[in-house]
């Protein structure tokens, strides 16, 4: 055991998240390759072993406490930057299939990079997220679509629910208070074929509360045909 395995393995029992050997110098692999990366590129304003422990990982992987993921689970993560939540997850369940999504090119290097690190398979997608889901190859192909700190749920449930198949979830970690935020989402999130079907508030120790919202998709979306909206011009 290392001094971070230690403050990890602490940090999950203490949000009853227990991690195994195996979990454990993976994450600590994670560490290592983010700070690496970092002193040549902007991935975090989080370095210190604790609060990548904390407010990193254990946010990540906090979400199989509260939404139920499924064996084998085909899921995508857009806007995944450093490949959070996802990798974090992946790492805790290898069975999940997944996608990372990303419009910078020199994040996906480092996600490649640090994937190899880890002997962990994934697909890796250079992508804007409003562009992804309405392509042939990843329109509603997806069980699960997660994303972490991206955007208010107005826009994300745009960039997220496209990719969701019928009967697929969106699941968003967020931050405090988020109320007024799904009020002001609710058309949009209908638009895409949505509908709030859980919101989970907690605490996460000594780094505040945190929210989970979970959107079901419940009807297929077609993709919208570019130019389908502007009025034909007169002969």
């Amino acid at each position: 055991m290392s001094e971070f395995t230690d403050i990890l393995k602490a940090r999950g029992e203490e949000n009853e998240i227990v991690f195994s050997e195996t979990q454990l110098q993976q994450f600590e692999i994670y560490f290592k390759t983010l700070v690496e990366w970092n002193e040549f590129m902007n991935l975090t304003a989080i370095t210190d072993m604790d609060g990548v422990a904390l407010k990193h990982f254990v946010d990540s992987v906090i979400m199989l406490k509260y939404a139920e993921v499924p064996q084998n689970c085909k899921m995508v993560d857009v806007g995944t930057g450093a490949g959070f939540p996802s990798v974090p997850l992946k790492i805790m369940r290898p069975d999940i299939e997944l996608t990372l999504l990303d419009s910078l090119n020199k994040r996906l290097k480092f996600l490649a990079e640090l994937c190899e690190r880890l002997g962990i398979t994934c697909e890796i997608v250079h992508s804007r997220a409003e562009d992804g889901g309405a392509t042939e190859t990843y329109h509603e192909k997806f069980d699960m679509a997660v994303s972490r700190a991206v955007a208010v749920m107005e826009k994300l449930s745009g960039y997220c629910l496209p990719f969701v198949k019928k009967g697929g979830r969106l699941v968003a970690l967020k931050g405090p208070a988020l109320s007024e935020e799904l009020e002001k989402g609710k058309a949009e999130i209908e638009k895409h074929g949505g509908k709030v079907s859980a919101v989970h508030e907690y605490e996460l120790k000594d780094a505040g509360e945190r929210t989970i919202v979970e959107v079901q998709k419940i009807r297929s979306v077609p993709v919208a045909k570019k130019g389908s909206n502007k009025k034909k011009k007169k002969r």
